[in-house]
């Protein structure tokens, strides 16, 4: 028998007060679907009534398997819960469950709010019996807890019993501050079902500033709470909160927990983690970390020839769990460093069966070496490598060929500022057919994007026959390095692109002039999603 774990999601409220995010109403939507489609427990929309954004989710988000909560804070001192406006906002929100924080560290209570314990216990109490009174779960975000358990013991536990004793249906311990050891969370726990709340009503919400939220989170589970807080990749105020894309596959694939807990979310849902993050980071504008656990792209990643040549024989040499289980794949990167087990393995993971001793394993690694003599890198630039593998071993669609191409940028002073554009020009061939194609750069918070968004939008235009397969590419991230000196300078560009399918491949060019490195890269990239996608040549 297994014991019911819930997974409580709070990227749309505790996750939006990380530095430079602000969800849109349609972005909190588009994350709501993918948290629903995931299968967690609960999904926190936000604050209604503290920003219009928020208020206007909750207004016209679509019904949910999660339970959808609203966040709020207990009421004010010197008015009735019924009376606060600020409490009545929260409800207004119409959702089945309602979250209110307050506060459990006797410091915070006479510096932040400025009122006596007795009457925060009040405050507690009443908000809670009122959310209660209103046909709505309850749930007590204790701010502060384990600060304030190490500050007044007897007055932080007060706090919890009273929102216990008024019906909450979770009491979630908070290490707001995210300096309390996984030890020690174990051990207040343990003391908190001590005194009479049981763990089947408890949750946990750590902050990552020991870089120990997981770790908190877990340990706060084996002592007995069964609700976890946090949000998809570990968004949040300062270091972040506990990050639900690692807590998610550790408590489904690993033991203790993976036999002792059922925490709602299915295969599909596991095998959706590393798409689910890298949209989450897509929405965002920002880089997918790559060493990120179970979802980053180096994860499964094995450079040394030592390494590969025993996943080779049995993947389970170098990893602990099979990157299938979480949408994830095997990279066996290309370096100078490489021998031909990690070639072979590397083939094989494209589709490519070579036998040992084939002479073109052995030709692959020296034009990989001769590339890398010239300032190119394989070790992060997938497609580039499997381009130069396929045409060896004769296995590379003629999808088109770049007859010439041009960029040019302008820049114009006038009387209203200094005004930048981009375009640039384009011939392919496609098989028998000529393509000459003309565009400009977009726009970026009202700039011009540049010369190689230009080259990019005039290459898609000109490619007419694969529109289909273009039409979800886009760039993720763009690297300059610049290797010597003066005019011998060489640029290397490392162009990483996305599709909707979820994938991410990086491509490399290299030059003396930086237009040329990046259309060389981006080249590659085309290439290699057409023929990740098995368009016909």
């Amino acid at each position: 028998m297994t014991e019911r774990l819930y997974l409580y999601d709070t990227t749309l409220r505790d996750g939006q007060q990380t530095q430079g995010v602000q969800f849109s109403v349609e972005e909190k939507k588009t994350i709501t679907a993918m948290l629903d489609t995931l299968g967690v427990d609960y999904i926190e929309g936000g604050w209604p009534g503290a920003n219009p954004t928020d208020s206007a989710f909750f207004d016209t988000v679509a019904p949910t398997r999660a339970t959808m909560t609203a966040f709020g804070m207990t009421k004010r001192a010197g008015r009735s819960a019924a009376n606060d406006d600020v409490l009545a906002a929260v409800l207004n929100a119409r959702t089945p469950s309602v979250c209110l924080v307050g506060k459990t560290h006797d410091y915070h209570v006479a510096t932040a709010l400025g009122i006596t314990n007795d009457e925060n216990l009040e405050n507690i109490h009443a908000s809670l019996s009122h959310i209660v009174a209103e046909g709505r779960e309850a749930l007590f975000d204790a701010e502060h807890f384990f600060d304030g358990y190490a500050s007044d013991r007897d007055y932080a536990l007060s706090c919890l019993h009273a929102a216990f004793d008024a019906g909450a249906r979770w009491i979630v311990l908070c290490d707001t501050n995210g300096g309390t050891l996984p030890g020690r969370i174990a051990d207040i726990v343990s003391e908190v079902i001590a005194s009479g709340i049981p763990g089947d009503r408890l949750g946990i919400h750590t902050h990552d500033d020991t870089s120990m939220a997981v770790a908190g989170s877990l340990a706060a589970v084996e002592a007995g709470v069964r609700q976890i807080q946090g949000t998809l990749n570990g968004l949040g105020e300062r270091c972040g909160n506990a990050d639900l894309v690692s807590i998610i596959p550790t408590l489904a694939l690993k033991e203790p927990y993976a036999s002792r807990f059922d925490i709602g979310v299915d295969e599909a849902g596991l095998q959706s983690l590393t798409r689910v993050s890298n949209r989450l980071d897509d929405l965002l504008n920002r880089v997918p970390r790559p060493n990120a656990p179970y979802v980053g792209s180096s994860a499964f990643a094995h450079k040394a020839g030592l390494h590969a040549s025993a996943i080779a024989k049995d993947p389970a040499t170098y990893e602990h769990i099979a990157p299938s289980a979480v949408g994830n794949r095997r990279v066996i990167p290309m370096s100078n460093q490489a021998g031909q087990s990690n070639l072979r393995a590397r083939l094989l993971d494209m589709g490519l069966k070579v036998e040992m001793g084939d002479p073109r394993l052995s030709q692959i690694l020296q034009e990989i070496k001769e590339w890398e003599d010239a300032g190119y890198s394989f070790d992060e630039a997938q497609a580039s490598f499997e381009l130069i593998a396929r045409r060896v071993l004769g296995q590379l669609p003629g999808f088109f060929v770049v007859d010439w191409y041009r960029a040019i940028i302008a820049h114009r002073a006038g009387t209203g500022g200094v005004d930048h554009s981009s375009e640039a020009s384009l011939q392919v061939r496609i098989g028998e057919r000529v393509e000459l194609s003309h565009a400009f750069g977009g726009q970026i918070l009202g700039k011009d994007s540049g010369p190689v968004d230009a080259l990019h939008r005039a290459l898609k235009a000109a490619l007419v026959p694969y529109a289909d397969a273009m039409a979800d590419m886009h760039l993720v991230d763009f690297r300059v390095r610049i290797s010597g000196q003066g005019t011998e300078a060489v640029t290397k560009v490392i162009m990483k692109s996305a599709d909707g399918q979820g994938r991410n491949w990086s491509s490399v060019g290299v030059s003396a002039n930086i237009i040329e490195a990046s259309f060389e890269a981006l080249v590659d990239a085309v290439n290699w999603k057409l023929i990740r996608d098995a368009v016909p040549a």
